[in-house]
């Protein structure tokens, strides 16, 4: 039995599962780790849907409370555990890491979804389709370098904007491993680029790295 009162239920890759291990390590709360296999049906066992019936990533088990949805659990978190805030004070502020969280999850994974569909074989690919695909993840590649412009992060602080779109940022980086041709790599905006390496510089992004990638 865990001594961690909470329980972290994640599958590796998910971006939205990411974004909440991100946001535990960074508010160096302990937890119990279980990595589900999607391919295993890890979700649709009768456990895991007894705790959020969608069968989805993550969930997180807390003081005996089962929490779903990847923006709910970062704000409860917030809500319930405030020494290491995740957003500003100043609500201004508080609200542009919110609207930014809001644009990963609803434009720019929107973007990425066809091509990571294509690319790991999920749908059939055409060069018409790919090249489409591609353009619409570059157009929001720059829309987000455009908001970043040249902070450090992307709502003042490190907190939750930059933990929202760090895991669709790499998944994107991820495409050109499995196809190199796209070169996505080569488009990644300069300023994107330094982001990523002060986020890479975090004691503990490296442990944080899908656990399929390393593979």
């Amino acid at each position: 039995m865990s001594n961690s009162p909470r329980t972290f239920y994640y599958g590796s890759g998910s971006p939205y599962a990411w974004k909440v291990w991100l946001a535990l390590e960074f508010k160096q709360l302990p937890y119990e780790f279980k990595l589900l296999s999607f391919d295993k049906g890890d979700t649709r066992s009768p456990e895991f849907l007894a705790l959020n019936p969608r069968g989805k990533v993550p969930v997180l088990v807390d003081e005996g409370h089962a929490f779903s949805e990847s923006g709910a659990i970062v704000e409860y978190l917030e809500d319930r555990y405030p020494e290491r805030p995740l957003l500003a004070r100043d609500p201004v502020t508080r609200a542009r890491a919110r609207r930014i969280s809001l644009e990963v999850d609803n434009y720019f994974n929107a973007a990425t979804r066809p091509l990571a569909l294509m690319v790991f074989g999920r749908e059939q690919a055409t060069p018409e389709s790919l090249a489409a695909a591609r353009d619409g993840v570059v157009a929001e590649l720059r829309r987000f370098s455009d908001t970043l412009g040249d902070r450090d992060y992307f709502a003042g602080d490190l907190g939750l904007a930059d933990f929202a779109f760090y895991p669709h940022y790499r998944l994107v980086q991820r495409f050109d491993t499995r196809l190199p041709d796209l070169r996505l790599g080569d488009l990644l905006p300069a300023n994107l680029r330094a982001w990523q390496e002060r986020l890479v510089a975090l004691p503990y992004h490296d442990r944080t790295i899908p656990p399929h990638w390393k593979a």
